[in-house]
C-alpha cells in the first residue's frame, strides 16, 4: 500500500511513503540468521532461504536436494570441522564458480564458507572456499 502525499506549500514536488512492513511485504536481513548447528547429514529446505547452516561433524554432509528452490535463493554453508565438508547435490546440475565442468559433489575447506545461489529449481552454483 503506497501512500502519496503532497507537502503543504510546495506544489512542485511530491513525496511517496510506504507503509512497510506490512504482512505481505519483506525487507530482508540487516544479517544472515543461522539454521543452527547440524551434527550429522543435513538436506537443505528452502526454510534455509537466506539464511547459513553451520555443519559442526566432521561426518557430517550437506545435501542439495533437486527442484526444491527457485531462481534467486541463496544458502549459505559454514564447515566448522577440522577437515574437509562434501555437499551432495543430489540431481541438480551444480557448477562451483569460475569452472565449466558440472559438479555432483565439492568439499568446503576446513572453516570455510560456501554459498549455493540457485539459476532454476535444478542449476545451482556454488562459491566459496572449496578444495578439490
Amino acid at each position: 500500500r503506497r501512500r502519496h502525499t503532497r507537502l503543504q506549500g510546495d506544489w512542485s514536488s511530491d513525496v511517496c511513503s510506504s507503509d512497510l512492513p506490512n504482512t505481505t511485504s519483506t525487507l530482508g536481513f540487516i544479517n544472515i540468521p543461522p539454521v543452527g548447528q547440524k551434527t550429522s547429514t543435513y538436506t537443505l529446505s528452502t526454510l534455509d532461504v537466506g539464511k547459513y547452516v553451520e555443519q559442526a561433524n566432521a561426518n557430517g554432509t550437506i545435501t542439495v536436494p533437486n527442484t526444491t528452490f527457485s531462481s534467486g535463493d541463496v544458502v549459505s554453508i559454514f564447515n566448522n570441522t577440522n577437515t574437509t565438508l562434501t555437499i551432495t547435490c543430489s540431481a541438480v546440475t551444480a557448477w562451483a564458480a569460475g569452472n565449466n565442468t558440472s559438479k555432483t559433489s565439492v568439499n568446503v575447506s576446513t572453516r570455510g564458507v560456501a554459498s549455493v545461489l540457485f539459476i532454476s529449481s535444478n542449476v545451482c552454483v556454488i562459491t566459496g572456499t572449496l578444495s578439490a
